[in-house]
């Protein structure tokens, strides 16, 4: 479904995911030696910050032009538990592009084996928190990485409710 999505969205699927792997810390496991479902959340950002380095563009830069992507919907379905020091593969791409939000979808994968799947739909918002089209990441930064991924903004339609929660 996410290939029909994002073809549907003029996303290349080729260019649009990254690997990234990591091995699990003893601290991200809990009492029974699996890794904490909360941990889950850090791996898939680490998969969302490196997918977006490897386009050359940090959160740190975007930050100091006064454009910020937080998370405002998280989706997970965990398959199968990892354990301290196994080694994971986080596989990050971009699903969705809207006006005012980027959806980003993930497998985290032991070998060949799917531990986890989930979605994030990240929404683009100006330093004064308040929300920005994606365009805005264009004006502000000089690049257009979204063509990392062979992308356009959809810049045509109505949003809908929930591109625009949080808006004042």
């Amino acid at each position: 479904m996410a290939s029909l999505q994002a073809s549907r969205h003029g996303i290349d699927p080729a260019r649009a995911a990254s690997v990234h792997t990591f091995r699990v810390r003893f601290c991200e496991t809990d009492l029974m030696g699996i890794v904490h479902h909360a941990s889950y959340l850090a791996y898939l950002e680490e998969g969302r910050v490196e997918w977006l380095r490897k386009r050359g563009v940090t959160y740190a830069d975007w930050a100091a032009r006064g454009v910020h992507l937080p998370v405002v919907e998280v989706r997970t379905r965990y398959r199968s538990p990892a354990r301290f020091d196994d080694r994971l593969a986080v596989e990050t791409r971009v699903e969705t592009i809207e006006p005012y939000s980027v959806t980003f979808g993930y497998k985290v994968r032991r070998d060949d084996t799917v531990l986890v799947t989930a979605t994030t739909k990240l929404a683009c918002v100006d330093g004064r928190h308040r929300l920005a089209g994606i365009e805005v990441v264009h004006q502000r930064i000089g690049i257009d990485d979204w063509h990392a991924v062979g992308a356009e903004p959809r810049r045509s339609g109505r949003l809908a409710h929930s591109d625009r929660a949080g808006q004042s």
